[in-house]
């Protein structure tokens, strides 16, 4: 197999929901003969596209999981992976953009930038991405592409120039000008799959040179030579315009505008001409990796397949063959039979079967070099893993990881679907690091947290669908605390009297809050009262309470216990009787202490179009937030604040609607600080109830 970098595109294919990204997807795959029949995403004919391979992706029509594949097109190596658009699987777009050296962006001529694509947008500023932009769906009413690249350049800041100008539009919708050749393009045949190319009809030929001129306008920026032909008005030749946009393109200072009809099959076949003209070659992109031997310095690697191996695992999946693991090279190259190393746990891994993927299919391979994406087969590593060659200690760059905003309880309904439901979990942890779990040792729950509802009802619905786990959810907990505020004395002894002997102990000192630390243990005990053998039991005794505060049952923190007195029996003390008597004294202490709840306080960012800053601000002085600051960026305001936790649930879907979806947050753990008086009640109250019903 003939390997040739300058020939090789990595593109991925992001947008708003809904915008067309894998019915395009499906398209590509066609003209370039990798499938032969075009199926639709919410296909009548029950298959579904090629790129939603999962149960749930078919019956939603939604893609869940980026899917990649591999195509051909004038003798140009593709790899496409094509991304999902809801927030809630942002991860999946993030690994995907990692890997890839340019995107195209989708977007609907209709709707034009909607909010996921400003996200998109910022995701593929974060990672630099050149990108191209197509204009989907201008066979729909209201379609209006001029517009959409308006858009572009005023809410995204993009260098917006369109290359192509329709032919109709709407229901007339025939076929595209392209403004480069000055010809006008029909895609005739049942599937779009012949090319017909006119010259341009009369009535639009003004109009395609006024764009024609913006275009050369535009791209003379990035090349001397076009300037050159312009100023000396000598013949403008099409590949001058093609090598300013492709230099333009690149530098993420110019994007290109194409327009088709994904589902109408028109346009498609002069994007892929696109991709492969203007998106870069491996080696057009700078990768950088961290050198974990000199302090984590950063290091550009070259795209050279005779150097010592570089790759990164982006995703991970379950198949009928064990784990298949997507990977990404970057220097060297990774061949069959060969051994290279895990970075994270230092690991020497033997490199078996590799593979070409298409969707759900795949091809064997000998070897995968530098700027290719392909697969491997049993290996244990998880989703962002670098491997490099023996020698060598570089780390890519790892992926931005959002922190999970919610969490739920889980509990199995019967002892099969607890085995089934540790094996989907321990899966779905490894491959999407976005999705956590964990066993609460409070209540004894496990507990899942991920990126929004959806992302955890997904899960779920995929713990029963492929592991036939049925559990059941509960109601999404808070971990609160209990601490004391005031300083308390105690001083308890311990007798116990049971024929031969017996237990006897005595402690005297006093409790302290202290707001640095969970415990602190002194020993001011002098003289011998309490002798030096039994501290250690009196240490453990008091620390065997904090698990459980005597007020709610909630972990205690933020207590400072000194022992200055106490007394001791010859024959009776023991170790025993000491962690006994330690006991008691706390709960006495404890009762005068002044205690009282802790909540978890969150730091939650809210970044939001600046039209909707007063019902945002509102909807957290709802949730008893304390908004810190307030910051306009661009269109973009963002809004900081600390809200209790306990308030933040069904947070998502109450911002989303009072926002058109236009508004998204984060959120992370700040601070635990006091429970006000009535909700306190509240909790004691609740706590009761439960008491209660257990009895």
């Amino acid at each position: 197999m003939e390997y040739n970098i300058q020939k090789v595109r990595n593109i991925g294919i992001s947008a708003h929901i809904d915008s067309g990204k894998t019915t395009l997807t499906e398209r590509v795959l066609f003209y370039t003969k990798r499938i032969h029949a075009i199926h639709d995403v919410k296909g009548k004919d029950g298959v579904g596209a090629t790129m939603d391979s999962m149960e749930l992706e078919k019956e939603r029509g939604i893609t869940i999981a980026s899917a990649a594949t591999f195509c051909s097109w004038q003798d140009h190596d593709i790899n496409i992976i094509d991304t999902p658009g809801h927030v809630d699987f942002t991860i999946e777009v993030e690994r995907s953009l990692r890997v890839l050296d340019g995107a195209v962006l989708v977007l609907c001529s209709v709707g034009g930038v909607q909010s996921q694509s400003i996200t998109v947008d910022m995701q593929m500023k974060r990672y630099k991405i050149p990108c191209i932009a197509f204009i989907n769906k201008c066979d729909r009413s209201g379609a209006n592409p001029l517009r959409v690249i308006d858009q572009l350049k005023e809410k995204l800041g993009h260098n917006a120039i369109a290359m192509q100008i329709p032919i109709g539009i709407e229901a007339d919708f025939t076929g595209i000008v392209d403004l480069i050749s000055m010809k006008a393009i029909y895609f005739d045949g049942d599937s779009g799959e012949n090319v017909r190319i006119e010259n341009v009809p009369g009535n639009l030929l003004d109009e395609a040179m006024e764009k024609r001129e913006e275009l050369i306008d535009a791209a003379s920026m990035y090349s001397d030579q076009l300037t050159e032909a312009i100023l000396e008005e000598k013949e403008i030749t099409e590949d001058m315009i093609a090598d300013a946009v492709r230099n333009g393109t690149l530098t993420r200072q110019m994007t290109p505008v194409f327009m088709g009809s994904a589902y109408k099959n028109k346009g498609v076949q002069p994007l892929l001409d696109a991709v492969v003209d203007f998106l870069p070659c491996p080696r057009d992109v700078q990768n950088e990796a961290l050198d974990m031997d000199s302090n984590e310095e950063s290091v550009i690697i070259d795209s050279d397949s005779e150097k010592p191996v570089v790759a990164l695992a982006f995703k991970l999946e379950d198949g009928q063959y064990g784990q298949l693991t997507y990977i990404r090279v970057y220097q060297g190259t990774l061949a069959k039979g060969s051994s290279v190393i895990n970075i994270r746990n230092g690991k020497k891994i033997k490199i078996g079967r590799l593979v070409r993927m298409h969707a759900d299919q795949m091809e064997d391979i000998e070897t995968i070099p530098a700027g290719y994406i392909g697969a491997l087969f049993g290996i244990d590593c998880i989703s962002g893993d670098t491997f490099v060659a023996p020698g060598l200690n570089l780390s890519m760059i790892s992926m931005f990881v959002p922190k999970p905003v919610i969490s739920l309880a889980i509990a199995p309904k019967d002892n099969n679907a607890r085995i089934n439901m540790s094996k989907a979990l321990s899966r779905f942890t490894k491959e999407d690091p976005t999705f956590k779990t964990y066993v609460d040792d409070e209540t004894n729950e496990t507990i899942i947290e991920g990126m929004g509802e959806l992302h955890l009802e997904v899960y779920v619905e995929r713990m029963r669908r492929e592991y036939n786990a049925e559990v059941t959810i509960g109601k999404p907990r808070v971990a609160y605390r209990e601490t004391i505020t005031r300083m308390a004395e105690f001083n308890y002894t311990h007798k116990k009297q049971t024929g031969g002997a017996g237990q006897y102990g005595r402690v005297a000192g006093y409790m302290e809050p202290v707001a640095t630390e969970d415990f602190v243990f002194e020993n001011k005990v002098v003289g011998g009262k309490i002798p030096t053998q039994f501290i250690a039991s009196c240490e453990k005794g008091f620390k065997g309470c904090l698990g459980k505060g005597p007020k709610m049952g909630f972990p205690v923190t933020g207590v400072k216990i000194v022992i200055n007195d106490g007394a001791s029996h010859a024959v009776d003390s023991s170790e025993m009787a000491f962690q006994a008597a330690a006991r008691g004294a706390f709960r006495e202490g404890y009762a005068k202490a002044g205690a009282i709840i802790h909540e978890p306080i969150m730091k939650v960012v809210v970044e939001t179009p600046t039209e909707f800053q007063g019902p945002v601000m509102g909807l957290l002085n709802q949730r008893r937030g304390m908004i810190i600051s307030c910051q306009d960026e661009g269109t973009i305001c963002a809004i900081e604040a600390q809200v209790p936790l306990a308030e933040m649930f069904g947070f998502s879907t109450v911002l989303r609607s009072s926002t058109q979806g236009k508004a998204q947050f984060t959120m992370e753990f700040a601070i635990y600080k006091q429970v006000p008086q009535s909700i306190a009640e509240e909790l004691i109250e609740q706590a009761a109830k439960e008491k209660k019903n257990m009895k």
